[in-house]
């Protein structure tokens, strides 16, 4: 995709930053999902970004789907969580590891209408498989395929799925660990509505109950022995954690945003001059430019990297952790500045902060990102050092999820 045609993909992709906050209030106040909005991001092309030219699509990358992800999260972050899942499946179609028949038939979906794609991996009892532990949705081989039963939790975008990508373990033995690709209207699959979070409403992450869901033989997705654990690509883990940040620095931009209009249109009568030229005020303003600048770089340096395949190692994951608590401490900065009038149910105000604290239950949280980190610094001077660092007792390991 060149640099031109990207700008007007861009501005198509505000545009409907600005339109989808028209709603934004409705679909938090009443938790509905947000089905009109799929169809005009279907409608301008945009399901399509990171999908192959051959199949219809854009051809975007990493740069460009963090950009597009970002502009409508600004809007609608709800919408946006639920793009960014789309996207980083989509993102995984090219990579490889899908089989063939059903990079085809997803692609072929996703150009005919919103066809949207997320995974479900969560478990009520085991929770993310970020922790280590296998999934008790079990995969049942028969002579004409494979019978999936399981419970799954925090189904992002669950009511307008098309596909849902089911983590299970087989029954073979050895047992192995894999995706199966499960149509959401196939026999055997409901919905139970459980979501009822303080932020995020709109991306009704129900819960998934699966019931003999017959699936079809070679409808599974990078099967792997189930006792070397989940492991996923350096890519994949990039994509899903850098496309969460989007979501997240969109949300703080909307807050940020709406606060530097307030200060310096707002004018009390004790003072007789904007909000904004008042010390405190303008201190507050910076510490939130400060914020919004650091995580729109670390997003631009680091999607750059992802795209041009340089070795990042766990860089993704700490700069998640620094878009989500950055955006945290850019919505309170914002609660505070803007006083009564911001904690008015009316008020954006306070839906972003509610939208940002969401960002710290995305899995891995950030303890785990914290774990990483330390692990990475120990492996680069361990080595020189005089003795060797005790291991913790338990040892994440990362996954693509789609739990918020």
């Amino acid at each position: 995709m060149s640099i031109a045609d990207f700008a007007t993909v861009l501005e198509r992709a505000a545009a409907l930053g600005d339109q989808f906050a028209l709603s934004a209030s409705h679909y938090d106040s009443t938790g509905n999902f947000p089905f009109a909005n799929f169809e005009i991001l279907h409608e301008a092309g945009l399901l399509g970004l990171v999908s192959t030219r051959e199949h219809g699509g854009l051809g975007g990358g990493l740069a460009e789907a963090q950009a597009v992800v970002a502009e409508i999260a600004r809007g609608e972050p709800s919408t946006a969580l639920i793009l960014a899942m789309h996207y980083n499946h989509h993102a995984a179609l090219r990579r490889g590891g899908w089989p063939a028949h059903l990079v085809e038939r997803v692609s072929r979906a996703n150009l005919e209408g919103p066809a949207l794609l997320n995974s479900a991996q969560v478990e009520p009892r085991v929770g993310s498989p970020s922790h280590g532990t296998l999934p008790e949705t079990i995969a049942r081989r028969t002579s004409k395929g494979w019978r999936i039963s399981g419970h799954k939790t925090y189904a992002t975008g669950i009511p307008m799925l098309k596909w849902i990508s089911v983590l299970a373990v087989t029954d073979e033995a050895p047992p192995r660990l894999a995706s199966f690709l499960v149509p959401r209207e196939a026999r055997g699959v409901h919905i139970v509505e459980t979501w009822d979070a303080t932020g995020m409403r709109a991306t009704c992450s129900h819960d998934l109950l699966l019931d003999d869901v017959e699936v079809p033989l070679e409808d599974i997705i990078d099967p792997q022995l189930a006792s070397q654990g989940l492991k996923r690509d350096d890519q994949g883990m990039a994509w899903y954690f850098l496309l969460i940040g989007a979501v997240y620095h969109g949300i703080a931009r909307a807050a940020g945003e709406w606060i530097a209009r307030f200060a310096s249109r707002h004018v009390p009568g004790s003072l007789g001059a904007p909000l904004s030229t008042v010390p405190r005020i303008q201190d507050g303003l910076g510490d939130i430019a400060i914020r919004l600048a650091t995580n729109a770089r670390l997003l631009e340096t680091t999607d750059r990297d992802v795209d041009a395949r340089r070795p990042i190692g766990v860089e993704p994951a700490m700069v998640r952790h620094v878009i989500v608590e950055n955006a945290v401490a850019v919505t309170s900065t914002a609660l505070e500045l803007g006083g009564n009038p911001g904690l008015k149910r009316t008020n954006p105000l306070e839906r972003h902060h509610r939208d940002a604290l969401c960002g710290r239950a995305h899995a891995p949280q950030n303890n785990l990102v914290r774990v990483m980190a330390a692990k990475a610094l120990l492996g680069r001077i361990a080595p020189e050092g005089p003795a060797r660092v005790a291991e913790p007792p338990a040892q994440p390991k990362l996954t693509l999820v789609s739990t918020i």
